[in-house]
């Protein structure tokens, strides 16, 4: 069954955030994914192919999927903050979502993010208070080089494409050696993964659950 989706919005430090929710076929949501778009000031929004992609995946997998649209791109007030203000709003959106499901705030909390989102889903992560550390941190199109990328846990999932464009492979892994970060390589991807969506939403599944696939079409 395909999970259902709406759009809603709520208060933030510039004003409204739109958010989209994908909601699992299941009764309960297993757990809350908050998930970032690419960089808003090259037309990325919470629609971008990679995003929904990720919320897809989690949704497959029982989890409440949100993606909120960044700062001035969508039905969201305000200007591009340079990931400050983004960052800010992330966390106010993965709070919220706790708030519209029944017993939310005991669920996991999974932080993702493609490209500028990766930075901004990396940023809130390690800035989570205690009580809301995610249990999941899963980056993709890693945005090492473009942005100052923070320390990743050990167990985050790292993914990034052979032939990405936007951000060459060199500076993730120079990023990741001294972490000692594995990296998971999707051969002949580039920065988009296109023809490489399904076997993304897989290594993300397998990921999340710790084994076993998911199918699904691009």
């Amino acid at each position: 069954m395909t999970p259902r989706s709406e759009r809603r919005t709520l208060a933030g430090g510039a004003g409204a955030i739109e958010v989209a929710l994908d909601w699992p076929t299941a009764a309960a949501p297993l757990g809350i994914a908050c998930i970032g778009h690419p960089h808003p000031l090259y037309g990325g929004t919470l629609d971008n192919k990679v995003a929904a992609t990720l919320a897809r995946a989690f949704a497959g997998l029982g989890w409440l999927a949100v993606r909120p649209n960044f700062r001035g791109v969508g039905a969201s007030a305000g200007t591009h903050d340079h990931g400050r203000g983004e960052t800010e709003d992330f966390l106010l959106v993965a709070q919220a979502a706790r708030g519209w499901v029944e017993r939310g705030a005991a669920l996991p909390l999974a932080l993702a993010g493609f490209s500028f989102g990766s930075f901004v889903a990396a940023q809130a992560a390690a800035l989570t208070a205690q009580g809301m550390a995610p249990a999941q941190l899963v980056l993709v199109g890693i945005a090492a080089g473009k942005w100052p990328m923070p320390a990743v846990p050990a167990d985050a999932l790292l993914v990034h494409g052979e032939f990405d464009e936007t951000i060459p492979l060199a500076d993730v892994l120079a990023w990741a050696r001294p972490l000692e970060a594995p990296v998971v390589v999707v051969p002949g991807a580039d920065h988009f993964f296109h023809r490489r969506l399904t076997l993304l939403k897989t290594l993300v599944a397998r990921h999340v659950r710790g084994a076993g696939s998911i199918d699904g079409a691009d």
